[in-house]
This record gives structure tokens, sequence and C-alpha cells, in this order.
């Protein structure tokens, strides 16, 4: 057997057992969907999956960013602040600029998420800083900018242009913009990851970034990108965060890094880096917001949901553990194989 044919062999290996981690989420999902619905019949509902889509929509959005920093072996626990950040500065913005549109929105909302992301590339792929230290450093910072611009003030739905409100609550052909926007990049930003020699890179430097660098990847410049993107999602997440809610307090998405994080690990991307998809990632935030909504039907107190979030996050962490050993077993087995 080549290097080349054993390397694809070993690709298919891991993909295939992935793969399957991201078909048990869909599993999970269906048993509660089948299960909250039994109990009431109204989760169901046109209005109720439609409210499930929207809440899932942006915490998605924030997952796929982050996916991108996770594979790298990286984290960034700064897109909940940048989102908070995004949310009143553009809203403020609008507010005093009536005349302004929705697309000029998005592309400051982007422009603000890409400086974050940029700080934090920075710091972390040419300062050679930890990336927990960076991030965890900026989301206080980013925090405390936002109360200053804030100063106790609030952003109303009635100070936003029309089109800006119409975003988070429109839809075409009965489906929601937010949902449309989340399913555009999930996907673009998957095909590129697959399909591309530079995506691929990604992934080698999560499994080894010295290796990755020794066959010439440009390990800091991917670095960086993958927390521009990840900026810049969380900028655009900030936009449809005001769009989809309209008032809009400093304290907005507080608390979300962690949610963002916990969606990206149950989705099956491994916080040691090198393996998931956006496509986990996004299921396993679509997971977590329909546990909260069965939560809410069932009448649940609210102390489980943190309490079944911390608990999937430990399943999951376990469960990457000892596919990661099953993968390395079967790997060795077969190099023996073939090197006798």
């Amino acid at each position: 057997m080549t290097a080349v044919t054993a390397g694809r062999s070993t690709r298919g290996i891991v993909d295939l057992v992935f793969r399957a981690r991201e078909l048990s989420i869909v599993a999970a999902l269906a048993v509660l969907v089948a299960v909250t619905a039994a109990a009431n019949g109204n989760f169901l509902s046109a209005q109720g999956l439609k409210d499930i889509f929207l809440n899932a929509s942006i915490l998605a959005l924030l997952a796929v960013g982050q996916s991108f920093v996770v594979i790298t072996r990286n984290i960034d626990l700064s897109v909940g602040s940048v989102v908070g950040l995004v949310a009143f500065t553009v809203g403020d913005v609008l507010a005093a600029n009536r005349g302004l549109g929705v697309g000029v929105a998005i592309v400051l909302g982007i422009v603000i998420g890409c400086v974050c992301g940029l700080v934090n590339g920075l710091l972390v792929s040419f300062g050679k800083v930890p990336a927990l230290v960076v991030t965890l450093g900026t989301l206080y910072v980013i925090q405390g900018l936002d109360h200053a611009i804030a100063h106790g003030r609030q952003i109303n739905a009635v100070d936003l242009p029309r089109s800006v409100l119409s975003l988070g609550n429109g839809s075409v052909l009965g489906i929601p913009y937010l949902p449309l926007i989340t399913g555009v990049v999930m996907l673009a930003v998957g095909y590129y990851l697959r399909s591309y020699a530079s995506g691929r890179d990604f992934y080698a430097i999560g499994s080894s970034p010295e290796a990755a660098g020794l066959a010439g990847v440009p390990v800091r410049r991917r670095v960086m990108a993958a927390y521009l993107l990840s900026g810049a999602l969380a900028g655009l997440g900030g936009v449809l965060w005001l769009a989809r809610f309209g008032t809009v307090v400093a304290d907005d998405a507080h608390g979300w890094e962690l949610q963002v994080v916990s969606a990206v690990v149950v989705g099956g991307v491994a916080i040691t880096g090198g393996v998931g998809t956006v496509y986990g990632a996004a299921l396993g935030a679509l997971l977590l917001t329909t546990i909260t909504s069965a939560l809410v039907v069932l009448k649940v107190n609210p102390f489980w949901q943190q309490a079944i979030t911390g608990a999937l996050l430990l399943l999951a962490i376990s469960v990457d553990r000892v596919l990661a050993l099953r993968v390395a077993r079967i790997l060795r087995r077969r190099n023996a194989r073939h090197g006798s």
C-alpha cells in the first residue's frame, strides 16, 4: 500500500467514526423531540419549530466560527462579548442615523468583529500567548468597552430602521432569514474546509502544529485566519442579535461563550483540535437549544438546563477520548499488518 493510499484510508476511518458521531446527535434530537411532542403537542407546531430554529440560529453561527478556532487546537472565549459589543454599537449608530439600512449594519458589525478577531489572532499566532489567556483577557476588555459605550443606556426596537427589524423577524418562502443565513454560512465554511487544501491545513495544525509547520503549512497565518473568521461571524451574530430582539443592553450575550464552546464540543469537534466539522457544531447548537425549549415546555426547573448541558459536555469529551483511542488502535493494527 502506498503512502497516499494509506493516508486516504486513514482519513476514511476517521471520517467514518465522526460521521457516526454526528448521526448520534441527530438521533438524540429525534428522541428528544418525540418525547417532548408526546407530552405537549404544541411543541411541533409551526410556531414552535420556527422559534427553535430562530433561537438556534445565532448560537449555531457562532459555533461555526468557534469550530474553525478549536480545530486548530485553540479557543475563543471572547465571542459572547463581541456579540454584545456589536449589537449595542451598531444599534447605537442606527438609532442616531435612521437612514442607514441593513447592509451598512451587517458591514459595520463584521468589521468590528474582525478587529476583535485580529487582536486575538495577533496575540495567539504571533505573540505566542496561550489562547485561553488571550481570549479571556479580551472578553473582559470588550465587556468593559461595551459598558463604557452604553453608559447605562438601552437601545429600543422603535429606534431602529424597519429593514433591520425585518431581518430578524422576516422570512422567504416561509423560512425565517436567520436560519437561512446560518445555513448558507455553515455550508460555505464546511465546503471550504473539506474541499480546499488550505482548508485541510486547519486540521493539520490541530493534529500537530509542529508537523504542519515542517510540512510547509503557514501555521501563523492559518491561526490568524481562524480568529478573523470567528470574529467576523461573531460580528454578524451581533447584528442578527440586534435584528432578532430589537431591545439591546450592554450585558447582552453575556456568558454565551460557554454555550458556544459546549455546542462545538457536543457537536463532535475535539477540544484537542484536528477533528470535527462545522455541521456537527451546528447540530450541537440545535441540540442544546432544543433541550432548552423542551425543558420550558415540560415546565422543568431552569437549573436542569445548565446541569444537562454540563453533563453533555462531559459525555462529549469522554466520547472524544474513547473514539480517539479506538482510532489510534485501529491505525496501529493496520500499520503493523502492512509493515509485516
